[in-house]
């Protein structure tokens, strides 16, 4: 993954400029071991640093009503997050999907994401405003209600 504002690197790097994050990686790991993920097999673990200080697991939950299955990373936090270590199973770190981008948003574009892999050194970092550039806000709802 590359694009504006978003930096490939090494989990040292990652260490260096997040000091949480060897803790948040292995809570994201821990996490994904206990994922459930019987029609995809993509199991992902997530762990995010909120706002308060505490850190929080997540990891995917796979339905077969495949509208009920719930993301890792919606599955951790609090009303505050600042950064989210997301954790999945491919030789090279993958974005957060689409909907976690948008929720996360709600949190700010400022908070950084580090996505990592299970199989690999390669850690991707970025703010969450430049891995979602257009993100649909709360002000675009207010607008439509004028």
């Amino acid at each position: 993954m590359s694009g504006p504002g978003i930096e490939t690197i090494d989990r040292a790097e990652a260490a260096k400029r997040l000091p949480e994050f060897p803790a948040l990686l292995e809570m994201a790991l821990t996490a994904q071991s206990r994922a459930r993920a019987p029609y995809s097999k993509f199991h992902v673990g997530a762990a995010v640093l909120a706002g308060s200080g505490r850190s929080y697991p997540g990891a995917n939950v796979e339905s077969a009503s495949y509208g009920a299955t719930i993301c890792a990373e919606l599955a951790a936090g609090e009303t505050s997050i600042a950064v989210c270590v997301v954790v999945t199973p491919t030789p090279e770190p993958s974005s957060p999907c689409g909907i976690c981008r948008q929720l996360l948003m709600e949190f700010g574009p400022e908070m950084m994401v580090y996505a990592a892999s299970s199989e690999g050194d390669g850690v991707m970092a970025a703010r969450l405003g430049d891995l979602l550039p257009m993100a649909f806000w709360a002000a675009d709802l207010e607008d439509a209600a004028k």
